[in-house]
């Protein structure tokens, strides 16, 4: 007997908000037979092997260790366990509405690779399994705010793959020049900002195409806790007093002219980055290398490196902007086995750095030669790493975080220009979350 959610109650199941798998769903029995995808969707005999498919999307580029090599690895020394990946060449949005059709017709993977911001909602739409109790034993594998966004309340779906965490990059050697060091609290780089803008230098930028995950990211690193669930109901406090810590820096700074308002990945940041003028960028750490192709030939080589955030006022902390799992999904008949091998594969640095992730396993991390040049001989993963080990380990996203977008992007330009507060950014957020979880039927109240 096997516990699973029918589809006919998952929206009513999913207002009792990340109870057990008991109050989630009905008992119901398995039958034979296989699914096309490999995963058997009766029980097996002992001593049969366990097929597990995953379903990944992964770059797989030119000089990356291949995922299928990484996975022909462990095939090869577990025989009892086998693995067969695929990888989805489409949009991220578009996997989603794939797995569900899937695994609505009982032809869904085993495994599959899910951004935290997805986590949640694929969880109450009764689409993943619960794997609570196989997860507590590769718990020292990765860090405490990585693996809670693999959690949706107490209960564990998978586990972290990889991961964007808030770090600051800026151009040393223009520090250098300047007479200045990376500030180490909000209030010093407000300071900072202001000094270094009356030379014509700028070290940070308020992106106006960077919006909803980037916001998030700074108000996790000022130790905002946005979402929760308490008795069975969704809390929500996005208009919160870490909030507005970060609603204040950004302000302060905007009204001071001390940092222009301008599209992260448009042409005037680029330019001025190359010409020395933008000299500093709160970013995630997946930009590391990007920043390296956005001042490719140029003489910026050497010159810049990677910080941890300044303190917004809940010591050394980040925030994630960015980044995925491995879930275990509904009907996968191996949940035990596919755990195992998530957990090896999500450790396997050295390979999943070659996809160029930034792992969200605890070990060591190689800078690529390429990014350890532009970066003047850094070790750039090794502060990345730090700022995993530093993420707000009591971040989660709620279900259908992607919904409080258009809000929060509503409220950027008029922030951006001056003719309304930053603040409101947070405000809509507020509004439009409780908004997105009651019309989904679930219980939700401002905290």
């Amino acid at each position: 007997m096997k516990l699973q959610h029918r589809a006919s109650t998952r929206l009513t199941a999913s207002v009792a908000a990340l109870g057990t798998v008991t109050a989630m769903g009905l008992a119901a029995c398995s039958s034979g037979g296989t699914s096309e995808s490999g995963n058997a969707t009766s029980g097996s005999a002992s001593g049969e092997v366990a097929q597990i498919t995953y379903l990944h999307r992964l770059p797989d580029g030119d000089g990356m260790t291949k995922v299928n090599d990484i996975v022909a690895r462990w095939n090869s020394a577990h025989p009892d366990i086998q693995v067969t990946a695929t990888k989805f060449d489409g949009a991220a949005a578009d996997m989603v509405k794939k797995l569900e059709t899937d695994i609505n017709a009982d032809n869904g993977p085993c495994l599959a690779q899910l951004g935290y911001g997805e986590v949640p909602t694929m969880y109450v739409k009764g689409l993943t399994e619960d794997v609570t109790e196989y997860a507590e034993q590769y718990k020292s594998d990765f860090s405490e705010g990585t693996l809670n966004m693999m959690k949706v309340g107490d209960t564990v779906v998978g586990l972290p793959q990889d991961t964007g965490p808030m770090v600051y990059f800026y151009n040393k050697a223009e520090f250098d020049k300047l007479g200045i060091s990376v500030p180490t609290t909000a209030q010093e780089f407000i300071d900072t900002a202001a000094k270094t803008a009356a030379e014509g230098k700028y070290i940070a930028v308020f992106p106006t195409d960077e919006r909803q995950d980037w916001m998030s990211g700074l108000a996790a690193s000022a130790g905002a806790v946005w979402y929760s669930v308490v008795d069975d109901k969704w809390q929500v406090n996005v208009d919160s007093e870490e909030s507005g810590r970060v609603a204040s820096f950004w302000q302060t700074m905007l009204d001071d002219k001390s940092v222009p308002a301008l599209e992260r990945w448009g042409d005037a940041f680029a330019k001025g980055t190359a010409d020395h003028e933008i000299i500093g960028h709160l970013g995630a750490a997946w930009e590391a290398a990007l920043l390296l192709d956005t001042m490719k030939d140029t003489d910026n080589e050497g010159e810049w490196a990677v910080s941890v955030l300044p303190d917004f006022g809940a010591g050394e902390m980040s925030g994630p902007n960015g980044g995925s799992g491995v879930a275990v999904m509904k009907g996968c008949q191996y949940p035990e086995q596919a755990m195992e091998f998530n957990d090896w594969f999500n450790t396997q640095i050295d390979d999943l750095v070659t996809q160029g992730l930034v792992t969200a396993a605890t070990g060591a991390m190689t800078t690529p030669d390429a990014i350890k040049a532009f970066y003047g001989g850094q070790d750039v993963f090794a502060t990345l790493n730090q700022a995993n080990e530093d993420m707000n380990p009591d971040w989660s996203f709620m279900p259908y975080f992607s919904a409080i977008g258009s809000d929060m992007g509503a409220a950027w330009p008029a922030a951006a220009d001056g003719s309304a507060p930053v603040s409101n950014i947070f405000s809509g957020a507020q509004s439009s979350s409780l908004k997105a979880l009651t019309d989904a039927g679930l219980p939700a109240e401002a905290k």
